[in-house]
């Protein structure tokens, strides 16, 4: 079990694009086509594994469907939830079961015990997972089968029955040396023990239901299948009532950008409000291959795409809990700024492997932490100002406490864009003079003297445009090659694939003949069957050997930028690919294998459902322009119909009491010169 299963080989473990995700906004589970979790980590997101057995198939699982059956006839979200159902033909009969972590109505009065800093809503995790099944016709054997091992695996408890007899079992507690909180299980099948685990089978026939439900907070569990199906009922409509707070377009593609804002709010830790990048740490980004990182933390970098993938889709209260979760960090740490914390803001991620997991497919080393929180990275400083003017546009209003953050933080890229640094993609190799980080160094001073502008603070604006202006040609002189092509540090001819941010972040614009050059240049020569690498690795020392697969996040920035230098059929066909590479569920994991169309990497990703919408709705936007011009009527659209960019906002956003920013010397106008950029 610890080799690595080539292309022909059996494997036990499913394909990473088979998971089904569920999350409850303070954990998160995948779950097996066998209708076993694999995956379960607590009390939150980025805790200690209880069930790992998609990183070791002897690290806990949780099984629950029928006995000889793991191959289901289909499985499905609830449409507009994080509920998944899963129907099986058994032979003899048919069930259906259904899947969730609860989400309860708010309960907490004292928040000096709890964690919770965000402004509380109508509901919170209610720290279960619930599965239900139904036998819809015939007869079908259930098994149920739970097997927790604590802490990633090294650690197994006993199971011990309640007063409620066959129906309750408990395991673990801290008192008795086992990490995390005690679990209970229960059920209204008699439950077995067996050690350390608690076993169950049943016949179920026609019309017949039951339930299972592990629990590990203070909230009683239900007793009956009635109570169980208000709780998944309950779950079912906070799902449905947060997805239709959003501004979703009437569009073909529609389903894609809901399962993706479903996927954010999933990968968001309600309690502070930061975006963990992906649920799971050490999937491989090749096959066996040594490129495995924890990403159940939150970055810096995917706050601009955050904030404006959730605004554009109509979310401002999530985007506000993670403008707040960011600006706490900027604020506490200004000067000492990390690209990466863990979702509760702390700063400790440190890196270590662990021994006793063999690893996805055999991909070891198996890593917790991430060691890249210590790295120096440039481009921190351009994703924080971005943010801040971003959200500063949402809200047409400037506080002093984000203008005295944005400041410091100008000053800090001011101060260190010269030097060398790790980059975007967090190589490990040589620090190098990327161009991608002197491209954020001067999205920090450019959005930096448009929000002193917005103040009416005219000579920092003009001390901080001159020094994005000085950056710029510096970016200019030292980033191009012989064809025009940006490259990916000063002094390579290598492509990488982040320079497709050039032209969303209006470092030039989008007709620039340099800027058409390196999105074709991309396009053309670091893709694989039309799909994009970040780089290639024999011409990038990132630390590590062996090969890499497509990055999706870059597929779907190409996207973007062929739209954004007029290749509007290109882009659509790229994005209708790209598309079709989705999961079953409509899920992606970090990268693809072009080859085979196999998902690989941390699952699901954040970043990349960022991108997806970002490419969707560049593509949305085109079409409709399109639509309207070809019928002859006025070709304006409505602001938020439009392809919005990282740094600019559908507008008006009928905030009360507002009025649009087109202020005296504000950089809202069209396109004179460097500095005034057409947002």
């Amino acid at each position: 079990m610890g080799g690595v299963a080539g292309p022909a080989e059996f494997s036990p473990f499913p394909q990473i694009a088979d998971y089904g995700f569920l999350s409850d906004g303070e954990v998160t589970s995948l779950i097996a086509p066998s209708g076993s979790v694999e995956w379960l980590c607590l009390p939150r997101m980025d805790g200690a594994s209880v069930f790992g057995s998609l990183l070791d198939r002897d690290a806990g699982s949780f099984r629950f469907g029928p006995a000889d059956v793991d191959v289901p006839a289909d499985r499905r979200y609830l449409p507009g939830t994080m509920v998944l159902e899963t129907t099986w033909s058994c032979g003899e009969g048919w069930v259906i079961i259904h899947d969730c972590l609860v989400m309860g109505p708010w309960r907490h009065e004292n928040p000096q015990r709890g964690s919770h800093r965000r402004p509380p809503t109508d509901y919170e995790a209610d720290n279960m997972l619930l599965r239900t099944v139904n036998c819809t016709n015939g007869s079908v054997q259930l098994v149920m089968d739970c097997d927790p091992v604590f802490d990633y695996g090294l650690r197994r408890g006993s199971w011990n029955h309640t007063d409620r007899g066959f129906y309750q079992v408990e395991i673990g507690a801290e008192e008795s040396g086992i990490p995390g909180p005690a679990l209970t299980l229960s059920s209204d099948i008699r439950i077995g023990v067996e050690g350390g685990r608690a076993r169950a089978r049943t016949l179920l026939r026609e019309g017949d239901t039951r339930f299972c439900v592990l629990s590990w907070g203070r909230r009683p569990p239900p007793e009956t299948y009635e109570e169980a199906h208000d709780r998944m009922m309950w779950t079912v409509h906070h799902w449905r009532h947060w997805l239709a707070r959003g501004d979703l377009p009437n569009h073909r593609w529609r389903t894609y950008l809901a399962r993706s804002a479903l996927t954010l709010k999933g990968l968001a830790y309600a309690p502070t409000g930061a975006i963990a990048a992906a649920a799971t740490t050490s999937l491989p980004e090749a096959p066996g291959g040594e490129r495995n990182f924890d990403y159940r933390y939150s970055w810096i970098r995917d706050s601009t795409f955050a904030l404006w993938g959730l605004y554009t889709l109509g979310f401002e209260w999530e985007a506000n809990d993670y403008f707040a979760f960011m600006t706490d960090l900027v604020e506490r740490d200004r000067d000492d700024l990390q690209i990466v914390y863990r979702i509760d803001g702390s700063r400790d991620i440190d890196e270590r492997e662990l021994e006793q997991l063999r690893g996805y497919q055999g991909a070891r080393p198996v890593r917790i932490g991430n060691a890249a929180y210590q790295q120096r990275q440039n481009d921190v400083w351009g994703a924080v100002l971005d943010a801040l003017y971003l959200h500063t546009k949402s809200r047409d209003w400037l506080d002093e406490r984000i203008w005295q953050m944005a400041r410091r933080q100008v000053e800090l890229a001011l101060a260190h864009w010269r030097e060398p640094d790790q980059g975007i993609w967090e190589v490990r190799g040589e620090p190098q003079q990327f161009t991608s980080s002197k491209l954020m160094c001067w999205v920090a001073a450019d959005r930096g003297a448009r929000l002193a502008r917005m103040r009416d603070e005219l000579e920092i604006a003009a001390q901080w445009q001159e020094a994005a202006n000085g950056i710029h040609s510096d970016i200019c002189a030292n980033a191009l090659d012989d064809r025009g092509v940006f490259c990916q540090h000063y002094g390579s001819t290598a492509l990488d694939a982040s320079l497709l941010l050039m032209p969303l972040l209006r470092f030039l614009p989008p007709t620039d003949s340099r800027i058409k050059a390196t999105v074709l240049a991309i396009a053309d020569e670091l893709s694989q069957d039309g799909l994009v690498l970040r780089y290639r690795p024999e011409q990038t020392n990132d630390g590590f050997l062996g090969a890499e697969n497509t990055f999706t996040i870059c597929s779907f920035w190409l996207v973007s930028a062929l739209c954004e230098i007029g290749e509007y059929a290109r882009g659509r066909d790229l994005c209708e690919k790209v598309l079709s590479y989705a999961s079953p569920l409509l899920l992606y994991a970090e990268q693809i294998d072009p080859k085979s169309g196999r998902h690989l990497g941390n699952f699901p990703q954040a970043f990349t459902h960022l991108a997806l919408i970002n490419a969707v709705m560049h593509v949305i936007g085109h079409e409709q322009h399109a639509a309207r011009a070809k019928r002859g009527s006025d070709a304006t659209i409505a602001p938020r119909q439009l392809p919005w960019l990282p740094g600019e906002l559908p507008r008006p956003h009928n905030f009360p009491g507002t009025a649009p920013l087109v202020a005296q010397g504000s950089c809202l106008g069209r396109i004179t010169s460097l500095g005034q950029l057409p947002w």
